[in-house]
């Protein structure tokens, strides 16, 4: 399938239970044919129901649906993986400090024609993403600027049309555009001091997302899948399946003991599957664990998470990894 403004509206449908194997039978637009920007399927992918209904909803509806969540719950990838499934272009953009409104609508710029230099309209990423059959994400949303924030808020109403001033022209979106953000706070800021460089975002922003979901850690089972499906070689070891069970277990531990105001550095499934691969790379538990994720942690907490990994893991941690940082 190309991918210019010419390029068609879903061709096809498809349920939820056969595009995410999720229980519910609802139809969702899709297109038949892949193109260059339709993500990767990744089979390992484990989907949460609810939060993959709000998504298919955003799909299906032409919903604005931003996903909620700690970081390492895969919120991007949740979206990435529906569109995937249902053959949906996709472009994910980082609302990090360099991007900025002439990112976003664009600029005027020096190019070569006819052997002249001439002054001309290039694109930015709205505009671009507007005029055709893509699923626009935005990561990291509540980090973006005030003034980047603004401009985006123009394409939040649901047929929310898009001027570009400097060209005097009002871009209608595609039938196929279809709007999705990602963010840690749900614009309220930093207030546990957990996510630096996040903002508070002007309200009546907020209120014109249609849904927000909330994405949460899966259950230890999942979470355990996951784990196996991305590091295989776990499963060849003779103690592969438990040692997994406890590493989830302990990874649960900090996300509690982070909630309470215990310590201030959670496991997410992301650094699970890290101390997995480091495992498989030094073949020393204690030493992956440090890693992976003692080394990240505050010096005055190291004695609370050796507690709990002597709790999970069955061993004490060793001293010298408890107290080196190196």
């Amino acid at each position: 399938m190309s991918l210019t403004p010419e390029s068609g509206a879903p061709d096809s449908e498809i349920s939820a239970r056969d595009a995410l194997g999720i229980d519910s039978d609802i139809r969702v637009p899709s297109y038949a044919e892949r193109s260059e920007y339709v993500p990767d399927i990744d089979d390992a992918y484990r989907f949460d129901r609810d939060v993959s209904l709000s998504i298919l909803a955003g799909f299906a509806q032409n919903r604005r649906v931003l996903v909620q969540g700690f970081h390492g719950t895969g919120k991007s990838t949740h979206i990435e993986q529906v569109a995937a499934r249902l053959n949906w272009p996709c472009v994910r953009v980082n609302l990090d400090g360099h991007i900025s409104r002439l990112d976003l609508v664009g600029r005027d710029a020096i190019v070569i024609k006819d052997g002249k230099q001439v002054t001309e309209f290039q694109e930015g990423i709205l505009p671009w993403a507007l005029q055709r059959p893509v699923a626009l994400i935005f990561d990291e949303f509540d980090a973006g600027r005030p003034d980047v924030m603004f401009v985006i808020q123009r394409i939040l109403e649901k047929d929310g049309k898009f001027t570009l001033l400097d060209q005097n022209r009002v871009i209608t979106p595609h039938a196929g555009f279809r709007l999705f953000a990602t963010a840690n706070t749900v614009g309220l800021g930093n207030l546990n001091g957990m996510y630096h460089g996040t903002q508070t975002l002007n309200q009546a922003q907020i209120d014109r997302w249609n849904i927000v979901a909330r994405l949460d850690y899966l259950a230890a089972d999942k979470e355990a899948d996951i784990v196996h499906a991305r590091v295989p070689q776990m499963r060849s070891r003779a103690d592969g399946e438990k040692l997994v069970a406890s590493m989830v277990a302990m990874a649960d531990m900090t996300r509690q003991a982070f909630s309470a105001g215990d310590i201030s550095t959670v496991m997410s499934p992301r650094t699970v599957i890290t101390w997995a691969e480091n495992l498989g790379i030094f073949d020393d538990l204690a030493k992956a664990f440090r890693l992976s994720y003692l080394n990240k942690c505050d010096d005055a907490e190291h004695s609370i998470i050796a507690e709990f990994y002597q709790r999970c893991m069955g061993e004490e941690l060793p001293e010298s990894i408890a107290t080196d940082n190196a």
